[in-house]
């Protein structure tokens, strides 16, 4: 049992890859945001990739554990404390009942953390996945955030916790954080020539874009302001969709990753977002550098594109997934 102290900004039970195959019902995938520095949790502590963990966006999330158990920390780094005393990123460690767990905010480079634990998480599969959508009500923990006095029931591993600590993920193998988070994207059927002109397809890709405020897990805003945006549009308006040159008739969205060109803004749609709009879709980020936008962090990291042929794309997924083996791990000397 994992016992809720504090919940954080944002602490959400979350796996991989999420829940597939209900797009055409209206059900956004959900699932890990940063799906490297989930996947990477859950093998160091001899998870399956698939398993739950425990997605903390923003930091101050605090717990206490109620059984003895191995554990790792990815992604951001928050300054993890057990028992206060200053924990390893990247690595197994051995946690025993009673020992508390402390996450400060987020770290210099990147914005969630990832919590994996030996076993995994107790909660329900539902439509095939442990993850929560926080704008469904569904799905993880109950369907939320975590709260404080929550208490989570924990898998016992299949393997003894002596063999399980002590690991680590290879050092060479750690992504680079950054402030500017280079991203690679496809260009799609709405972008140039019908919906793009072609110096707007060049202006999309000239500069980094700042991260708002208004940036989470259903959608990520970038800056741009309206008189930008009308140099690109290809149309002075979207015709019988509507009278923005964005407007598009039923224009389904491809979750997660659609980059939505809406009322003259730059929107990443991730693993919350909406699978179906009356705006167009130019491009899409590609399923490797998905986890960088969830590393964004609002009003002070930087998205700058660059373009990719389908088939660079496919490449980079391929070696990607290579690296979720058991020789990713090394013993911790």
């Amino acid at each position: 049992m994992l016992r809720v102290i504090k919940g954080g900004i944002q602490t959400i039970v979350e796996d991989w890859p999420g829940r597939i195959g209900y797009l055409n019902q209206g059900i956004s995938p959900s699932g890990a945001f940063d799906h490297f520095a989930d996947r990477a949790a859950n093998l160091i502590v001899g998870n399956p990739v698939t398993e739950a963990t425990l997605e903390i966006a923003g930091g101050l999330f605090e717990a206490e554990f109620g059984i003895d158990t191995v554990v790792s920390i990815t992604g951001t780094d928050m300054k993890p404390t057990i028992n206060d005393q200053p924990t390893p990123m990247w690595e197994s460690i051995r946690v025993s009942k009673g020992d508390k767990i402390k996450f400060k905010h987020f770290g210099e480079f990147g914005f969630r953390s990832y919590l994996g634990i030996a076993g995994g998480i107790d909660v329900p599969v539902y439509l095939g996945s442990k993850g929560t959508c926080i704008y469904g009500n569904y799905g993880g923990f109950k369907g939320r955030q975590l709260q404080p006095g929550d208490e989570l029931k924990l898998i016992k591993p299949t393997k003894g916790l002596k063999e399980l600590e002590n690991k680590k993920f290879k050092k060479e193998l750690i992504p680079e954080y950054s402030r500017t988070w280079e991203i690679r994207v496809l260009a799609g059927m709405s972008s140039a020539p019908d919906y793009y002109t072609e110096e707007g397809m060049d202006w999309f890709f000239s500069e980094p874009r700042l991260i708002l405020k208004e940036a989470d897990r259903s959608a990520y805003r970038l800056q741009v302001t309206p008189e930008e945006m009308r140099k690109a549009y290809a149309r002075e308006s979207g015709g019988l969709a509507g009278s923005h040159p964005t407007n598009i008739m039923d224009h389904a969205y491809a979750l997660p990753g659609a980059i939505n060109t809406c009322g003259d803004s730059i929107i990443i749609l991730p693993q919350d977002g909406p699978s179906l709009g009356g705006y167009i879709c130019p491009f899409s980020v590609i399923y490797a550098d998905m986890w960088k936008v969830g590393q964004g962090t609002p009003l002070r990291d930087y998205i700058k594109f660059t373009c990719v042929t389908l088939e660079e794309a496919i490449e980079a997924r391929i070696e990607q997934n290579k690296l979720f083996t058991e020789q990713a791990i090394q013993i911790r000397r």
